[in-house]
């Protein structure tokens, strides 16, 4: 049965309704005190999944977050005397802030990621936790909220703490909801599959990965607050204990941690499950069983509830619409436009300046004092034996790696000091030898993100569908787009990163033995492309092996060997140097 977006926003709003109505009809205490917990360990959850769901950044340490909020409040309103719904957003920018504070250390270290990140986030839980105990904050002896005048919005005080969890766990989802749908949240879910491609792609990884954490922190915050209040004592042990953030985990991944409401689904149903059959003299059989249910649920929807649902819901959906007729499944390229703005002219001076690019691994120098110009509308050929030091130029033109010495200018402006993306701003786009595309992604998203990410400014100046849908159409991949990655065979992932380069709109597009692995009718429809493109108005810079490709394209051939450059010229002429042949065609191929 298909349900109409019309129909669910109704029947929301309906189920939001009763629930906010529910204090005022006389409800039980009991119930809105069960309510309550639902609602908190749903915001709870939602506020994990904002950072370790959408990003990949696992936290093990949310306790110290919540556990800044249930003191921030507790310390305010029962030692300071301020009003309690004031605490509230003080306990969310203190826990925010803290989160802040941590991510501006943690996030620079690249070492400091995975498992890595989860143990250190722990460990400042047991940090902020001893601080607390051996401060005044707290001092050993917990702290009472008893004495605290709590609002009653017209009902109990049961009700009104009932009212506030569920403002927080509609507030949460709502926050959250916002950020996936948003500009932030294409670019989270791109550093959860690949943080380093992200950031050459325009991602701007650290500020993004910045305000994820301070928003997950916040709610966490004022989620604590709220605690605090319901269970009129707080301590250090019940406060920081480790069980917070493996419910918050458990919940997240049972309902779907990479959509806005999985961790709230997996939260209440966990809540539930846990009220039910944990009850009695048979608890911790009943415990057994929910933690048997959950992991055989969790084996056989390992993206969780939430997205499984979701996916029968649009292949149902799917399936009551018109068939639309087969298109054939052949690559056919569309109609080319220019993606810079600029004719495809060569020799109009120089759009990208290498002067002296030196680039040391350690003790392995891979570039030593490469002096090269491109010039505007030009195709220029990178060739060489393996490690001569190819795409270890790209990757310092791309902002991949930073330059050990030297320097690199775009259209007269210095860029060897940029981040990767604020490289991708100025209007440099990439494709990787391995296609190195976002796998929970669409094929279209894949697209999509970097014409929203991609080219100067901040906004697109297109609308980011319309040109995902025009890039895919060119790379002949339209009838791929909502396909995954993993779907794709070697040929169509390359196009798809042709597709993603071309969506940013670039002014310099830099592509790395894209032809490598592919079929000789397929190096032809690549070839294809590449003239498609350079027509469009992108210079472009290649390294490639398959040299019928080379002399086809090619207006200039740039030779390295050993991190230098050898030679530079025409093709035809440039591969009959002796010292070319020599080091990288051979004699016995050149005879």
């Amino acid at each position: 049965m298909v349900v109409s977006s019309r129909s669910f926003r109704l029947a929301t709003a309906a189920v939001l309704a009763v629930l906010f109505a529910l204090p005022y009809t006389g409800a039980p205490d009991f119930y809105l005190s069960y309510l309550y917990i639902v609602f908190f360990w749903a915001a709870l959850a939602t506020s994990w999944g904002v950072l370790s769901g959408y990003a990949g950044y696992w936290s093990f340490g949310h306790a110290a977050f919540f556990g800044a909020g249930v003191y921030t409040a507790a310390g305010l309103a029962a030692k300071a005397g301020l009003p309690f719904l004031l605490t509230i957003p003080l306990a969310a920018g203190v826990s925010a802030a803290l989160a802040g504070a941590i991510g501006l250390v943690v996030f620079r270290l690249k070492s400091l990621r995975g498992e890595f990140f989860a143990l250190l986030t722990l460990s400042v839980t047991y940090v902020v936790a001893a601080i607390v105990s051996n401060t005044p904050i707290d001092g050993g002896g917990g702290v009472y909220m008893s004495q605290v005048p709590l609002p009653t919005f017209g009902t109990s005080v049961p009700g009104a703490i009932y009212l506030l969890g569920l403002l927080l766990a509609v507030g949460a989802l709502a926050v959250s909801r916002q950020v996936l749908r948003s500009r932030l949240g294409a670019g989270l879910l791109a550093i959860h599959d690949d943080e380093d491609v992200a950031e050459v792609k325009g991602v701007p990884t650290l500020r993004y990965k910045l305000a994820a954490f301070a928003i997950s922190g916040a709610i966490a915050g004022a989620a604590g607050a709220i605690q605090a209040a319901y269970v009129g004592y707080v301590t250090v042990g019940d406060t920081f204990s480790i069980t917070v953030p493996l419910y918050v985990v458990l919940m997240s991944i049972l309902g779907g941690a990479r959509h806005w409401a999985g961790p709230a689904v997996g939260a209440t149903l966990i809540t539930v499950a846990l009220s039910l059959f944990v009850g009695g003299n048979h608890a911790e059989l009943g415990r057994a069983g929910v933690a048997l249910a959950l992991i055989v649920v969790i084996l056989v929807l390992p993206q969780g509830i939430t997205p499984r649902l979701l996916a029968r819901f649009r292949k149902e959906e799917a399936q009551a619409r018109p068939a639309r007729p087969a298109r054939p499944a052949a690559l056919t390229l569309a109609a080319a436009r220019p993606a810079s703005g600029r004719p495809a002219a060569a020799g109009d001076g120089p759009l990208l300046e290498c002067r002296g690019v030196t680039k040391r691994f350690g003790g392995l120098q891979a570039l030593a004092g490469v002096d090269l110009q491109v010039r505007r509308g030009e195709i220029l050929a990178l060739v060489g034996p393996n490690g001569s030091g190819k795409s270890t130029l790209i990757n310092m033109i791309s902002g991949h790696f930073p330059l050990s010495s030297g320097s690199i200018e775009l259209d007269g402006e210095r860029i060897s000091l940029l981040e990767p993306h604020e490289v991708a701003r100025k209007g440099v786009a990439r494709t990787y030898q391995i296609p190195r595309l976002f796998e929970h992604l669409s094929v279209f998203e894949n697209v999509r993100l970097c014409a929203v990410f991609g080219g100067e400014g901040d906004q697109p100046l297109e609308d980011p569908d319309a040109l995902a849908r025009h890039w895919l159409a060119f790379t002949g991949l339209a009838d791929k787009a909502q396909q995954l990655p993993a779907a794709l065979n070697l040929h169509e992932r390359k196009f798809v990163e042709f597709a993603r380069a071309l969506a940013a709109r670039p002014k310099l597009l830099l592509l790395d033995e894209v032809l490598c692995g592919l079929t000789p009718s397929e190096v032809d429809q690549a070839v294809d492309l590449i003239r498609k493109i350079r027509a469009g108005g992108t210079t472009i810079v290649f390294v490639e092996h398959v040299m019928r490709a080379v002399v086809a394209l090619a207006d200039r051939v740039a030779v390295l060997d050993q991190g230098r450059l050898l030679a530079l010229g025409a093709p035809q002429e440039t591969m009959r140097m002796p010292e070319v042949v020599d080091v990288y065609l051979g004699v016995a191929h050149a005879a």
